[in-house]
């Protein structure tokens, strides 16, 4: 099985086990599941967020996505208990197509670390 292949195959997996999870099955896409990162990232789940809060969720869970991949790092948690990152190094210029398997990538590579998915 080709990289793309293992890929899609375990991003279909994903959205599924999410979706049914989070979504009563109805199928999540890619910034609902970018902003579930975020929520988990904040360690704060059962908050009811405002629509910059959930801009700022989903910032933190970009940030912590590309984190492996040396373009943020963690810099330190404030008093609202909100994760906060630096910049390491400027991201590259991408296609739409490429930024999104970029992000399917990193996603799924945080799912399998966090021992969500095999």
């Amino acid at each position: 099985m080709s990289r793309d292949d293992l890929l899609k195959t375990r991003w279909d997996n994903l959205v599924q086990k999410l979706s049914l999870q989070f979504a009563d099955g109805e199928v999540l896409d890619l910034d609902a599941i970018i902003y579930l990162i975020g929520v988990q990232e904040l360690g704060q789940p059962h908050k009811k967020f405002k629509k910059d809060q959930k801009v700022d969720l989903m910032h933190i869970a970009i940030c912590r996505l590309l984190e492996p991949y040396g373009y943020y790092e963690f810099d330190y948690i404030d008093d609202d208990g909100w994760p906060h990152f630096n910049l390491k190094e400027p991201l590259p210029v991408l296609k739409a197509g490429e930024q999104s398997v970029l992000m399917k990538e990193a996603i799924v590579n945080y799912f399998i670390e966090a021992e969500y998915i095999p």
